[in-house]
């Protein structure tokens, strides 16, 4: 077949994720992997003296030569994609084409293909999160003091500091990425047990050879560096595609929230932070002024593409009829590649955000001037109730302080809290004008967040080094 972008391709064909993603999940990788498994098993029957040394040869000299076009006019004729690709092979391998597949059923070659493709893909996933989180780290490190407004409800809450929050998303990166780890360390294929999986083919091959089928696939699986279920229907269990997507789901989740903050940050409201832009870069084909944050939106599009293949993968664990039905099939040629192609491309751009990331320190130091004093308010009240001050009646005091202020800001007036509170009569029997104006000062009342930030960004580079 020969695809145009005169007919629909899927953007995750060209657009979206990155070549080297697109290039494990495509079908000409997967046929490779069917003949490496192939040659595998031809090999352990051989040792079983099944199988001659010539014909495990021959299958090795032609493992390489994927002729997709002819496997799709024997496919046409006889409708199973796997047996069209036995035809393909034997019709090269004229010596030990006779062989292939001998003793197996599809799921013996296609589910263990799967899941060598899954940690290949694990591994592509974990390196460039790797490399995401090293670039939060960095970024940490360098504004792990650099005080701005926190936010609770939308609403201005406490002074932070921008490393600190940036913390607060490589923290969760950082879970997702042991998560993956250890999803990666635990993946395990169908190994060969052929159509319900109780080897029954297998032992009836192997009578009389002194191989016994468990034998046969600890060879196998071996040879693949991937070990097997001890116990499988027709396929490996279904559940582990459901901890796949999981786990990517849990990625998708981390970016989301972080690049949906970044929008809320980008609005000219907070504008503290922004994605790059590029020079000619066009916002808007009708209001030329815009610099709409388009990859934060990116990512937030896809991570609801991602956790939607999650719900697929638990469909198909779920609903796996008996020893196996079918219905998974169409399903999972696609659902496996695009959550993991999504996640490639989530991770790329965030990656890209995280290493141009714009910082409005003017904005930042605006929304501190304008709304920290409120925060600050807390601080006066501790000191003057360590004076003595009853707390009680000093609190209804500053909070009809605080919103007398907060009415003029709202006007866009200047805060005149600073002033209003160093001159009133009530708390100058606790504190001093200047002690007052000090305490209200809200850039130095981010208690150990720039320690935390510090520390953390060090835990990610330990983690991620091992």
């Amino acid at each position: 077949m020969h695809f145009t972008h005169e007919e629909f391709l899927s953007p995750f064909t060209w657009r979206y994720g990155t070549h080297d993603m697109r290039a494990i999940w495509s079908e000409a990788h997967k046929r490779r992997v069917w003949r490496r498994i192939w040659v595998e098993l031809a090999r352990a029957e051989q040792a079983a003296g099944l199988v001659t040394a010539e014909q495990v040869a021959d299958l090795e000299a032609h493992a390489e030569q994927i002729d997709i076009a002819r496997a799709e006019e024997i496919e046409a004729d006889i409708q199973h994609d796997l047996m069209a690709e036995v035809r393909t092979y034997a019709e090269q391998a004229t010596v030990g084409g006779g062989v292939i597949h001998l003793g197996a059923t599809s799921a013996d070659i296609e589910d263990n293909a799967d899941v060598i493709r899954t940690r290949e893909s694990l591994d592509l996933t974990l390196a460039a999160l790797g490399k995401l989180l090293r670039c939060f780290a960095e970024l940490i490190q360098q504004v792990a003091d650099a005080p701005i407004m926190a936010f609770t409800h939308i609403q201005p809450a406490e002074p932070t500091t921008m490393g600190y929050r940036l913390s607060l998303y490589a923290q969760d990166l950082l879970d997702d990425y042991c998560l993956l780890r250890t999803t990666r360390r635990n993946l395990r294929g169908k190994g060969l047990k052929g159509a319900v999986g109780t080897s029954a083919s297998y032992g009836e091959l192997l009578k009389n050879t002194g191989m016994t089928p468990a034998d046969l696939e600890a060879r196998v699986m071996a040879a693949l560096d991937l070990p097997p279920y001890p116990v499988a229907s027709q396929t490996y269990p279904r559940k582990q595609d459901w901890q796949v997507t999981s786990a990517l789901a849990g990625v998708a989740g981390s970016l989301y929230k972080f690049a949906f903050d970044l929008r809320v940050l980008q609005s000219p409201v907070i504008d503290e932070w922004h994605e790059p832009f590029g020079r000619l870069q066009v916002g808007s084909s009708a209001m030329p002024f815009k610099r709409n944050p388009i990859n934060a939106e990116k990512i937030d599009s896809l991570g609801r593409l991602v956790v939607a293949m999650e719900r697929v993968a638990w469909d198909n664990a779920s609903h796996s009829l008996l020893e196996r039905t079918l219905d998974d099939s169409a399903n999972r040629r696609e659902m496996l590649p695009i959550a993991f192609l999504a996640t490639n491309e989530m991770i790329r751009v965030t990656t890209r955000i995280i290493s141009g990331l714009r910082i409005d320190e003017q904005a930042a130091q605006r929304n501190l001037d304008r709304f920290g004093a409120f925060a600050a308010v807390e601080r006066v009240l501790m000191a003057a109730g360590k004076a003595g001050a009853n707390r009680q009646e000093l609190h209804e005091h500053l909070r009809e302080h605080s919103l007398a202020a907060w009415a003029k800001v709202a006007n866009g007036e200047p805060n005149p809290l600073v002033e209003s509170l160093a001159n009133s009569p009530t708390l100058a029997h606790y504190l001093a004008p200047d002690e007052i104006r000090a305490l209200l000062d809200a850039s130095a009342y981010v208690g150990d967040a720039p320690t935390r930030a510090r520390q953390f960004a060090a835990q990610i580079l330990e983690t991620i080094a091992d």
